[in-house]
């Protein structure tokens, strides 16, 4: 399966209990080719009836799941990440159709995803619990590992298979069921991806409803769904985060982010300049962890600028499916809101270096050109704010310092970046720089192994890494006593020893 006829295959589709099947849900909307603006197929909003369905059937599987051995469930998750490495070109495509991004890019992302459920099948299976020192001689001390349930897994539009893979596959090394609810922008894709998964996997342990809100929210709130992972906005994951709060429901919760990029005089200008026009314009800025906001020595400001300025101008613009190096934004109303996002900044008193606009030659899709602001200052809303889309926002400073405390000025603490070659200011920066991540020198780098999360604003939780899945598990502690004999170091009766010395009361007089 492949090209268009993927997207027609999958019209109105759902994934539940093992069976892909036309969703009985009565509502729908349309997905669109960003670059081109082509209807590709229609999509469902899932029913009630039908995400209780699939809520059931994962509890089902994944007591069948659980009950397989550490060995047998990674054998299962390496043949998974097998078909999928065979899906490659499959899969590029879809996502690059459905999204926009270029194709390298989307191939990019499956081959991530493979990476990382080739990890969690191996280090699933490597640690279910550890035991501890006894407190009790001739005892016995020990945890247990256990799965939590029915995962709910809500992704974005950016990353759907790279960012399912991280979360699914940590939640079934864990032992649990998952039940995806992708990005009303990428769920054809999604459904693709999961054909690998219902292959190799129980019916019903790995599931896609689609929809918007109202199915991720019916999921959230559902009674039987033991654990929510949401990727998105930060209105979203607050309330996600509100609602299973009130449920007592475990969450991993990922948000935006904002992150700074800072330049210094020591590092070479040239890399610099490749680096950060990789960091703001990659996937059309459309990422959590893009450089968003530029601290830029004043020695190096004005070379920064035309060298970064140099890239961006031969940044080749279009259709992800042709040979270019950024695609779409992923829809018009993105594109307005970006647009409005730039507009702001040059009322505030930015300087528009480069870009700003649309691509000439392309009247139909949703592309946007790289773009260069200078004369920007902390307090712009640019700088406060998310921007995702294709803008370097530059702000001079006039040392580390200021540099510094500029970066951690901030709502937002995912990840930051900094290029020098001084090793003090790297190593003060890995300290004291706020988030879950700080790159010196490589920037918006993933390491399986390595955890993934932010901090503020930017989210609760970490994915990958053992971190990742002690997120998708529960701790349980067992003590036994295999002799079985009184514990009379603390049981009834108590020793007339240990009673209270005094025999008086409080006011020190005698008791009557």
């Amino acid at each position: 399966m492949s090209g268009l006829q993927t997207f027609t295959d999958y019209n109105r589709t759902v994934l539940i209990d093992g069976e892909f099947r036309r969703s009985d849900a009565t509502a729908g909307r349309d997905v669109i080719d960003p670059a081109t603006e082509a209807v590709l197929t229609e999509l469902a909003e899932t029913s009630v009836d039908e995400i209780d369905e699939a809520v059931a059937a994962g509890h089902a599987a994944q007591a069948a799941w659980w009950a397989l051995s550490g060995l047998e469930r990674a054998e299962a998750m390496h043949d998974i990440a097998n078909d999928l490495a065979a899906m490659k070109h499959p899969l590029a495509e879809a996502l690059t159709r459905e999204m926009g991004k270029p194709y390298k890019e989307s191939a990019d992302e499956v081959d991530w995803s493979v990476s990382a459920i080739r990890y969690y099948a191996e280090i699933g299976r490597n640690d279910m619990g550890r035991v501890m020192g006894n407190a009790v001689a001739g005892h016995l001390n020990y945890t247990l590992k256990l799965p939590l349930g029915v995962v709910v897994s809500i992704q974005p539009f950016n990353y759907p298979m790279t960012l399912l893979a991280w979360e699914g596959a940590a939640a079934l090394a864990a032992g649990n069921a998952v039940i995806a609810k992708p990005s009303e922008y990428t769920s054809i894709t999604t459904l693709l991806f999961a054909e690998a998964f219902n292959k190799h996997l129980p019916p019903g342990l790995f599931q896609v409803v689609t929809g918007a809100g109202e199915a991720g929210r019916r999921l959230v709130e559902h009674e039987s769904t033991n654990m929510v992972a949401f990727t998105g906005s930060v209105p979203t994951g607050r309330a996600i985060a509100a609602t299973c709060g009130q449920m007592m429901k475990p969450t991993l919760i990922e948000t935006s982010g904002n992150d700074p990029f800072i330049v210094m005089p020591s590092a070479p200008i040239d890399v610099v300049a490749r680096g950060a026009a990789f960091a703001a314009y990659m996937n059309c800025g459309q990422i959590c962890v893009s450089a968003e906001r530029f601290f830029v020595h004043e020695d190096v400001h004005d070379e920064f600028v035309e060298r970064l300025a140099a890239h961006a101008r031969a940044l080749r613009v279009g259709n992800g499916l042709d040979a270019v190096d950024m695609g779409p934004m992923v829809a018009e109303k993105e594109r307005t809101r970006y647009e409005g996002v730039l507009a702001r900044a040059q009322d505030q008193g930015a300087t528009l270096t480069f870009g700003g606009g649309r691509p000439d030659g392309q009247d139909k899709g949703w592309f946007v050109e790289p773009t260069i602001l200078t004369d920007c200052t902390p307090d712009m809303d640019i700088f406060g704010n998310e921007s995702f889309g294709p803008a370097a926002p530059i702000c001079k400073v006039g040392s580390f310092d200021e540099a510094l405390a500029a970066a951690n000025d901030s709502m937002f603490g995912l990840g930051a970046c900094l290029y020098t070659t001084n090793m003090k200011e790297a190593m003060r920066a890995t300290e004291e720089l706020d988030g879950g991540m700080v790159w010196i020198n490589a920037p918006l780098l993933d390491n399986d192994a390595g955890p993934f999360g932010g901090t503020k604003s930017s989210g609760l939780g970490r994915q990958l890494g053992n971190e990742g899945l002690e997120t998708f598990r529960s701790t349980k502690l067992v003590w036994i006593d295999p002799n079985c004999e009184p514990q009379d170091f603390w049981w009834f009766p108590y020793a007339d020893a240990e009673a209270f010395a005094g025999g008086a009361g409080d006011d020190g007089e005698d008791a009557p």
